[in-house]
């Protein structure tokens, strides 16, 4: 039987990590949080695979089939679904990262989730960060708002972040969230609110958004301003669309009147930094 978590590197050389996870599925609405992820690898100064989890055991095949294709010597390859990890160094980065991209299985959501947290045991992460999307009430017009929060109340706290309390029916990152928790390895969940009238992607304004707190939160550069001509050309497209439609621009003034009279009680760039440094000096207390 194959390995289902397979290490390509006898032991990870990052000092402190912040290890990334962003899956494709339902908490990634417009493809968001996983071009973001991919963003972060792009834009790296060197990135090196660290492991992958064989997906056999994870998926419906039928659900979410593997792809054929040719390569570059002609020959018909399979891409199966692997979840990858990936040693990621981003010049000027007081920390490196380890970036986990993949998709949401379908299956055994327990045993994939306790993979994770040993990948972020091993790697010694100081911290895990969720990227999500998700459709919500968000006018195209303004910054599309992330959500952050944490059940650990001291990162809540330092970064200005919400307890969750949400009840229902979850995913693989609340079985995720609920593991690290119980492993005491820190979390914190960034979500962007993408607009249900606009849902598909690319959306870059949604991961502008979403790369632009994770900087907030780490001082890590995320060089999201590279996304700002393609966000103003996102919403110049939309703008057209809505012009055409007076319900749904109606619609759109009052979504953006609820963002205006709301509170922004993020703290500031520097006290978050200020803050993230001494957290990251004892990660694991």
């Amino acid at each position: 039987m194959a390995v289902e978590l397979e290490w390509l590197v006898d032991e990870p050389s990052q000092a402190n990590p912040v290890m990334v996870v962003a899956l494709e599925g339902l908490f990634d609405a417009a493809d968001a949080a996983t071009t973001a992820a991919h963003l972060m690898q792009e834009g790296a100064h060197s990135v090196a695979p660290l492991a992958r989890i064989n997906p056999e055991g994870f998926f419906n095949f039928q659900d979410h089939r593997p792809e054929i294709r040719f390569n570059d010597e002609g020959r018909r390859v399979i891409d199966w679904p692997l979840t990858e990890v990936s040693a990621v160094e981003r010049l000027g980065a007081k920390h490196p990262l380890v970036v986990v991209k993949g998709v949401e299985p379908h299956l055994r959501w327990r045993t994939f989730a306790r993979y994770l947290v040993e990948v972020a045991e091993t790697c010694r992460a100081g911290l895990v960060v969720t990227l999500g999307a998700m459709v919500g009430l968000a006018p195209h017009t303004r910054p599309l708002g992330v959500v952050g929060s944490s059940t650990n109340a001291d990162l809540a706290r330092m970064f200005g972040l919400g307890r969750p309390t949400y009840e229902g029916p979850t995913g693989l990152v609340g079985a995720l969230h609920d593991a690290l928790d119980e492993a005491r390895i820190p979390v914190i969940s960034l979500r962007v609110s993408v607009p249900h009238y606009v849902p598909g992607p690319p959306n870059p304004e949604a991961t502008r958004s979403l790369l632009k707190r994770f900087e907030l939160i780490t001082g890590i550069i995320t060089d999201h301003d590279e996304l700002d001509e393609a966000a103003s050309a996102w919403r110049d497209r939309v703008d057209a669309a809505v012009a055409d439609d007076d319900d749904l621009k109606g619609y759109v003034a009052q979504l953006e009147r609820q963002i205006d009279e709301a509170d922004d009680l993020l703290p500031s760039g520097d006290d978050l930094a200020t803050q993230f440094e001494a957290f990251l000096r004892d990660p694991w207390k």
